[in-house]
């Protein structure tokens, strides 16, 4: 007897500023459920927080040089019931269950923790990190504190919190003097190289930290690795997490960012790496680590930086990689023999496991 086919809502869009990328990762992925086995139910969240239940995520329109995004009133509203019956409910009462969310959500309150601590509410299975996890992946200068009493390398590094930055700012800059230069300044809660700025000397820190606090109180200082290569590696799994070959970013820019990933179609990925022997090995080992160090289940994408002969830092963890067809975190799974479809349902199946898992503890 056939088995019934799961229902997958696809969560996409939200209220940060990598709404866009979230959209086409989306559309991906819907692409790549095998429609025997799910029924994909695509659900947009505009930028004002709205839901909306859509036929399909929103298209590229190739060449615009524009991203696609969720507009209000493009879907019919709904909202997740929280009381443990897995449903969409919409205005008029009606109803839509799902089996499993796929949240492709980046950044602030899709990515940080917040959707799955409601999707934990509603006793709903969802695909990749949980709560804490989910947390510590979003706040650059936490997962830093975890990384490293972990035992993982990670690149010197300042945290500066608005408040600071306004009361003393000659601390500040002192700071950073002993830091060093070339340095970056980042957000300490966004992905996607957004509102981060390469400061090459003292006189653009104030600019750099302003445009960081544009997105949050919390900014994180780190210390340019001059004549690094850029390592990414997968990591897939929950209890017994495995890493995948490693891939090699080669932006064609100063540094991979935002117009980089996902605009600039000249930035080169290198799928094998072409790493000295045992460096792949130490990669691949240390990705396991601080995807345990963080509590990660799922996914995630591990980010390095190598500098020859042997210098091996961990940049940091993302617990919702990008997910486009030409992503890194889905190609170092095809190139590591997991095609991009087969990647996806083994995701939803680590979703349900977890779930049947979690649901036998007392309490659940």
């Amino acid at each position: 007897m056939t088995p019934p086919r799961r229902r997958i809502a696809v969560l996409f869009g939200g209220r940060s500023a990598e709404h866009e990328v979230s959209v086409v990762s989306a559309r991906s992925v819907m692409d790549a459920l095998d429609p025997e086995r799910f029924e994909a139910v695509p659900i947009g969240i505009d930028r004002d927080g709205g839901w909306h239940l859509l036929a399909e995520p929103p298209a590229l329109v190739p060449g615009s040089g524009v991203l696609p995004h969720v507009e209000d009133g493009s879907g019919t509203s709904v909202e997740l019931d929280t009381t443990g019956d897995a449903a969409l409910v919409a205005p008029d009462g009606s109803r839509e269950p799902v089996d499993v969310v796929f949240p492709i959500l980046h950044g602030p309150f899709g990515e940080d923790g917040t959707m799955q601590g409601m999707l934990e509410l509603a006793g709903i299975a969802y695909v990749g990190a949980g709560v804490l996890a989910s947390a510590i992946g979003m706040d650059k200068a936490i997962q830093k504190v975890v990384l490293a009493a972990a035992g993982l390398p990670v690149v010197d590094y300042l945290v500066v919190h608005e408040r600071d930055w306004q009361d003393d700012p000659e601390s500040v800059e002192a700071d950073a003097e002993h830091l060093g230069y070339p340095l970056f300044a980042k957000p300490s809660a966004l992905g996607s190289s957004v509102g981060i700025t390469k400061v090459k000397e003292a006189a653009g820190l104030a600019a750099a930290l302003e445009e960081a606090f544009r997105h949050g109180r919390k900014a994180v200082l780190e210390r340019s690795v001059e004549g690094a290569r850029e390592i990414e590696c997968g990591v897939l799994g929950n209890d017994d997490p495995v890493a995948s070959v490693a891939g090699e970013i080669q932006p064609q820019g100063e540094f991979y960012d935002y117009d980089a990933k996902y605009l600039d179609d000249r930035t080169r990925l290198v799928i094998p790496a072409e790493l000295p022997e045992g460096i792949l090995e130490e990669v691949q080992r240390q990705a396991v680590a601080a995807f345990r160090a963080i509590d990660a289940e799922g996914m995630a994408r591990v980010d390095f930086f190598f500098r020859e002969p042997d210098e091996l830092v961990v940049n940091e963890v993302n617990t919702i990689p990008g997910f486009t067809q030409v992503s890194m975190y889905p190609k170092l799974w095809e190139a590591s023999g997991l095609p991009y479809a087969d990647l996806v349902d083994r995701l939803v199946e680590l979703a349900i496991e977890r779930l049947e898992r979690e649901s036998k503890r007392p309490g659940r």
